[in-house]
């Protein structure tokens, strides 16, 4: 007796191992396991193989990466793992980018499809494989993978207005952006100076503009990085492009305009999308009536050289709906205090608004769009406008503007020299002062080529 408790004590205990575990057991810890892990587990014995290829651990993966629904499988009579082998095979170069950028996609169309139809009527198709490593010869760069991810959910679009990457519309000027498709975006690869290696994205039918994504780390640019680009003014250099820069990388910039836009971030007016940004706080209610304010930059009015910031901004009037009838009243003039980030204030008074004078009512809304612009890179605005009572036009009260801030995006000046000489210049017209910013009355942007005299660059338009 006593030598065979002995023996036992002295007995080795077995090792722990994997396999010796339950089946349950051992499934629940597979759930966790990402699609790589299972797979190695594959690679060990038999039993684990089985237990990996037990298909509702992959029916997470199948969702999580490839965002396949229920009835999809249903549709196409294949088990999880086969749909995600399948998916990985057609699609597995891109599995960091596709949940997202497909979310993406989808919610785009679902939110515009009630809103604006006609634009996602002019999105393309697919492109294939075969078609980006075509275009990545032609053009003898790589593709980033997040942009080749999305150009296999959707090929951009026809070049139609509107333009699915947003508009602007001031009174005598208008932007409406397409997103290219690859074979459009191809053909306006750059290989000049300034724009080595560069990418559009985007195309304007009206203003030429684009947005560019540099394909290499040259002169001065990231790697993916997304800019506007803006030519230096006062450089003799043509090549001298300073760039307003509008993303890191292609899933970045593509899915933060996306969430801009389904979250209701950017309004939707006649069947467009403005690119206006709206801080929530920026409201203020004087009585019975409310004003907000939303504004946003415009890169193809605006230059780093000479330092030129152009701005256009929404301002919304509303009448509660149940302000009593004798509270109708009519505006009669606006009143502008107007900061620069070096603190140089400016007021201007003026009658009226863009040349009206609205009348509110309850319920009524009155919107209208103006712009400003600013020496530097960023400014605020605030005032207040004054009204009337229609039935009493002797009393006489003012309405607060709230203060709005106006930023310009991070911009990078060129790299490329610039040699800069008098003999030309070229600049956006304004007053005197360069911060010119109250331009209710404005007329529209006048971009304005000089051929100056002998002393200065004579002002006429």
């Amino acid at each position: 007796m006593a030598a065979a408790a002995a023996a036992a004590l002295g007995a080795e205990e077995p090792e722990l191992c994997l396999e010796l575990l339950p089946t349950d057991p051992l499934l629940l810890i597979f759930s966790f396991l990402d699609y790589q892990d299972l797979i190695s587990c594959s690679c060990v014995s038999r039993r684990l193989n089985q237990l990996s290829n037990h298909d509702p651990l992959w029916r997470r993966h199948c969702k999580k990466y490839w965002l396949l629904s229920e009835a999809e499988k249903t549709q196409k009579n294949k088990s999880w793992k086969s749909l995600f082998k399948d998916t990985y095979i057609d699609l597995g170069r891109y599995i960091q980018h596709y949940a997202t950028l497909k979310k993406a996609w989808d919610d785009l169309e679902r939110y515009l499809g009630q809103r604006c139809p006609r634009m996602i009527g002019s999105l393309k198709d697919s492109v294939e494989e075969r078609e980006l490593d075509a275009v990545e010869a032609q053009i003898g760069c790589k593709l980033p993978n997040d942009y080749r991810c999305s150009f296999r959910i959707h090929n951009g679009q026809k070049l139609v207005v509107p333009g699915l990457m947003g508009s602007m519309a001031l009174s005598n000027h208008y932007r409406s952006e397409d997103l290219l498709d690859i074979d459009t975006a191809a053909g306006g690869f750059q290989q000049r100076q300034g724009l080595k290696q560069c990418l559009p994205l985007t195309f304007c039918i009206h203003t030429g503009l684009s947005q560019y994504m540099a394909l290499e780390s040259v002169e001065g640019r990231n790697k993916y990085e997304i800019f506007y680009q803006c030519p230096d003014q006062m450089a003799r250099n043509p090549s001298a492009i300073d760039m307003f820069i509008t993303g890191a990388s292609y899933s970045e910039w593509f899915t933060s305009y996306v969430h801009n836009v389904v979250t209701g971030g950017y309004p939707i007016i006649r069947d467009q999308i403005f690119r206006y940004v709206h801080d929530k706080g920026c409201v203020a209610t004087t009585g019975d009536i409310t004003v907000s304010v939303s504004t946003s930059f415009l890169p193809e009015l605006s230059s780093v050289h000479p330092p030129h910031y152009f701005f256009t901004y929404r301002i919304r009037i509303e009448m509660s709906k149940d302000a009593l009838p004798e509270k109708t009243c009519q505006l009669d003039s606006r009143y502008w205090r107007i900061t620069n980030a070096k603190g140089e204030i400016e007021e201007v008074q003026g009658p009226g608004v863009v040349g009206e004078f609205p009348i509110l009512s309850p319920g009524r809304v009155y919107e209208y769009t103006s712009c400003t612009t600013f020496s530097t890179t960023s400014g605020y605005m605030e005032g207040h406008y004054t009204f009337h009572l229609l039935y009493y036009k002797d009393r006489i009260f003012n309405v607060a503007i709230p203060r709005f801030h106006m930023v310009c995006p991070t911009f990078k000046v060129s790299t490329t020299p610039r040699e800069t000489g008098h003999d030309e210049c070229s600049v956006i017209e304004e007053d005197e002062d360069e911060d010119s910013t109250d331009s209710d009355d404005y007329d529209g942007p006048r971009l304005v080529n000089y051929s100056p005299a002998p002393s200065h660059c004579p002002r006429h338009t």
